[in-house]
């Protein structure tokens, strides 16, 4: 966890005090699910966090397909609040353990692993959803709580005031970049049926465009590629016009309303996560990352080609979730500046350690 560097403890404590409800989970178990990747690891941090705050801890199993993976983004910090648990998502569920609630965040968001394996998104999002919905069943869990994406909304162009939860857009079934909104949508109806057959009490959450620091090395979404750039290299490469509308949010805000749905939304509902004031174009999500990194953005228009995302306007209404009384912190800015700066902190505290085994 990285709670020694200041700038990250405060957000996790804006995230607290931003998760409506949350000490509900004092004395219970939660099971987050992709625990190495960006939204999973800030949950994971967060809970570590209230933990430190208070006396009575939440248990904590975080889940990965690699247990090195877990180790290295928890800085081998395996305790008696965290485990670590090493799960395939394509293997039925064997745990020996039961927990209060479930909150599965894996499986694949990379475009590009759209195109070079849409079988296996496909698989490993239905496949791993429908696992531990048989566990969610099977451990009489409290809630079942599920990360689903804002691409469910499909193909449609909308106004500014975005998409509401109950809006159906197109999504082409004969496309393969098809295979990660489409296997979302069916994993969100795996969860309803179950829901209404197994009586689990579940839940959804659409995540629009969330950045934070944990950026994993396969993430080649557009706005993680700017980030990474403005760290490592001279410039930012906008490979297209960039005309796209996109909802962003900062992590700590998502991971908030990810706290606050799974213990105030309703039952078999979906949930929209995005920052109302953090809606522009793919474009000026550069040009701020530039802008704040003291980097310059290079424009070239490439050629289309297969890991383009065919949604031009993904806005999203968080209405739905402000009824909860969850609401957003973090602007745009705010948000990209403090990515930066923690991300450049784990990147001097690892030169450090290399530099320390050398010696």
């Amino acid at each position: 966890m990285r709670t020694e560097y200041k700038l990250y403890q405060k957000d996790l404590k804006v995230a607290l005090e931003n998760s409506l409800g949350i000490n509900q989970l004092a004395g219970k178990s939660v099971l987050v699910t992709g625990a190495t990747g960006t939204i999973g690891s800030f949950l994971v941090d967060e809970f570590l966090m209230f933990n430190q705050l208070h006396d009575k801890k939440i248990s904590i199993y975080a889940t990965s397909r690699n247990l090195k993976r877990l180790r290295e983004t928890f800085h081998n910090e395996s305790t008696s609040q965290l485990h670590f648990v090493e799960f395939d998502n394509l293997n039925p569920v064997r745990f020996n353990f039961k927990v209060d609630y479930i909150i599965h965040n894996a499986g694949s968001s990379s475009p590009k692993a759209f195109n070079q394996n849409p079988i296996g998104t496909i698989m490993g999002n239905v496949t791993s959803t429908y696992n531990l919905l048989q566990y969610a069943d099977q451990s009489n869990v409290k809630r079942f709580l599920y990360i689903s994406s804002g691409e469910v909304y499909g193909q449609d162009k909308m106004a500014s005031q975005g998409f509401s939860e109950g809006h159906t857009g197109h999504v082409e079934p004969l496309s393969e970049r098809s295979c990660y909104p489409n296997s979302k949508r069916l994993c969100e109806t795996l969860c309803a049926a179950f829901a209404e057959k197994r009586l689990i009490n579940v839940g959804v959450v659409r995540p629009c465009h969330t950045f934070g620091p944990k950026i994993t090395n396969n993430d080649n979404r557009a706005h993680a590629q700017f980030l990474k750039a403005a760290l490592f290299e001279d410039s930012i490469t906008l490979k297209s016009s960039g005309k796209q509308l996109r909802s962003y949010c900062y992590i700590a805000d998502c991971a908030a309303g990810i706290v606050t749905v799974l213990l105030n939304g309703e039952k078999n509902s979906a949930y929209n996560i995005a920052n109302p004031d953090a809606v522009t174009t793919i474009r000026n999500f550069a040009e701020t990352t530039a802008r704040i990194a003291g980097k310059k953005v290079d424009y070239i228009n490439a050629e289309p080609n297969k890991n383009d995302s065919p949604i031009q306007h993904q806005v999203l209404d968080p209405s739905r979730l402000q009824s909860l009384g969850w609401h957003s912190h973090f602007t745009l800015a705010t948000g990209i500046e403090h990515t930066l700066k923690i991300m450049q902190q784990e990147r001097d505290r690892n030169a450090g350690r290399l530099k320390e085994t050398s010696l």
